[in-house]
């Protein structure tokens, strides 16, 4: 585990107004790299949490990281293939990339990464391929 894997997980499990979706939790631990305020990144990472607040969406673990990745890498051409590795990298370590699928809502409760590990996942993958 990175130092930067622990502190996102960390923000997650805060408890009440300093409580950090997964999608902030990920980004906000990259803020001085990214060069863009952490309040910020909390704030554009707000409507991500718990796969865009139905659980119907990409996970917001992997949202976060794809915006970071986005923040650092993109130079005025795609990132495309980057973004299909995190992407990728994510999908087969968490077992999926919809957050009601990861969470075993709609398989028959069986959970196949929990939140912790989601965080954990996408900062650890999003550290390599940076």
């Amino acid at each position: 585990m990175s130092i930067k894997q622990d502190k996102a997980v960390e923000l997650k499990n805060r408890k009440g107004d300093a409580h950090y979706n997964c999608c902030q939790a990920v980004a906000c631990v990259f803020a001085d790299e990214a060069g863009v305020d952490e309040a910020t990144l909390r704030k554009l990472g707000a409507g991500f949490g718990l796969g865009m607040g139905l659980m119907e969406a990409t996970c917001g673990a992997l949202c976060g990281a794809e915006m970071i990745l986005g923040l650092m890498k993109y130079q005025g051409k795609p990132i495309r293939e980057n973004a299909g590795e995190l992407y990728t990298a994510f999908n087969e370590k968490c077992g999926a990339t919809i957050c009601h699928v990861i969470k075993g809502v709609k398989n028959g409760g069986k959970v196949l990464c929990s939140c912790d590990d989601c965080v954990r996942n996408a900062v650890g993958i999003l550290e390599e391929i940076l």
